[in-house]
């Protein structure tokens, strides 16, 4: 596809990577993240800020543009946690299982109808002139008492799409998850300005 935009993917999480990747779909030319770059610590308090600090050391080491992106789970019954810290939820080690353990453990004796949540992803597209793109994904949903489905990326498992049809996200196919979640919401929302 001619002319299609060219970025340079800031995650080092392979998973999230393989997202990217089919939500991006043809549409852009995504660009493995360099090996030899070392880690970015996302030590900022919000989400959008995290995105940032990952595309602009990627866009600078490059000297190329830049995508990264930042999910939070908020889960209402524990005043929007784990949020900025859903991949750490745990512990600055933690595993996937390690995080749903904690999660499950937190929520132990909450009712199903106060077990709601939202998973909201902040894709963030970063130019080497400082410029940059920002957009925002969101998914209602509600966290099951047990782990639900083959998944074992993130908390995929632990989480019911309120506009699906009561299966986790792990349950779905792929293209029904991308369909309504918050990766696949703000990757179209990127894509329709980064083609515009």
């Amino acid at each position: 596809m001619a002319g299609r935009p060219r970025l340079v993917c800031a995650s080092a999480n392979p998973d999230k990577v393989a997202e990217l990747v089919e939500l991006f779909h043809e549409a852009v030319e995504l660009v493995p993240r360099p090996a030899d770059l070392p880690d970015v610590e996302e030590d900022a308090d919000t989400l959008e800020g995290n995105a940032r600090l990952k595309a602009v050391a990627v866009s600078e080491a490059t000297g190329e543009a830049a995508v990264a992106d930042d999910t939070g789970m908020e889960v209402d019954a524990l005043g929007g946690l784990p949020g900025v810290r859903t991949g750490r939820f745990a512990g600055e080690q933690a595993t996937y299982a390690d995080n749903r353990a904690e999660l499950l453990r937190r929520l132990h004796g909450v009712a199903p109808a106060q077990r709601t949540a939202r998973f909201r992803t902040v894709m963030l597209a970063r130019y080497p002139d400082g410029s940059e793109l920002v957009a925002e994904g969101v998914c209602e949903g509600t966290i099951t008492t047990e782990e639900r489905g083959p998944g074992t990326f993130g908390y995929q498992n632990l989480f019911v799409p309120v506009e699906g049809d009561g299966r986790t996200f792990a349950e779905m196919s792929e293209a029904e998850k991308h369909a309504i979640s918050h990766r696949g919401r703000a990757a179209r929302a990127l894509l329709a300005q980064l083609t515009r």
